[in-house]
């Protein structure tokens, strides 16, 4: 979300809406939540495409089919209580991982391994060349890394599946930008590792 809340819309009156929106959520407001769908829709496309865009051409898991996913999961959750916009993303970070990794499970069960979703490790993000990476190794790195460390391994999901930045992720876990970062710095080298050694 590279700076997030520019993304997400019209300079500080769209931010102000996502709050409005939230609080309206929150507190059981009717159509709230479709609302703030609407307008953040454009970003958790974009995200989602980030995270297909190393699939196979087999696989049928679309960016729209994925975000249709996420809003049905954040329906079935009925009104949550968010203290930052910031925390609406992370949640919205946490659904998208969980439903690339059910999908994925879904495919190899199916198909016994061959239908494995990758997703693109991105170079830039994580300092070295990994063209893709099968979501459920992913998700098992992260659940190793989240055994030692689990505030490391939160943001790598933030900034991995959530697309935040460094400054967003540390206002998101209330740490400074400085922990944030070394923190990100430090897991990336764990699962960079934990990914190479996997068999």
């Amino acid at each position: 979300m590279r700076f997030l809340l520019k993304s997400y819309g019209v300079a500080a009156g769209g931010i102000q809406d996502i709050s409005r929106l939230l609080s309206a959520w929150g507190n059981g407001e009717a159509g709230a939540l479709d609302e703030l769908i609407a307008m953040v829709h454009p970003e958790l496309r974009r995200i989602a495409r980030k995270h297909l865009a190393g699939r196979v051409p087999a696989q049928t898991l679309e960016s729209a089919a994925l975000v249709n996913e996420a809003y049905l999961k954040l329906v079935r959750a009925d009104a949550i209580h968010f203290d930052s916009r910031l925390q609406f993303f992370a949640l919205c970070a946490q659904i998208i991982r969980h439903i690339l990794v059910d999908y994925s499970r879904n495919r190899r069960y199916a198909k016994r391994g061959g239908g494995a979703v990758r997703i693109p490790f991105d170079e830039g993000q994580f300092g070295s060349p990994m063209p893709g990476v099968a979501v459920l190794d992913l998700d098992r790195a992260l659940a190793s890394l989240s055994e030692v460390d689990p505030r490391k391994a939160r943001v790598v999901e933030l900034r991995h599946f959530g697309g935040l930045s460094v400054e967003e992720t540390a206002e998101a876990l209330q740490i400074s930008p400085e922990t944030a970062k070394r923190d990100w710095k430090m897991a990336k080298a764990w699962l960079l590792r934990r990914l190479k050694s996997a068999p």
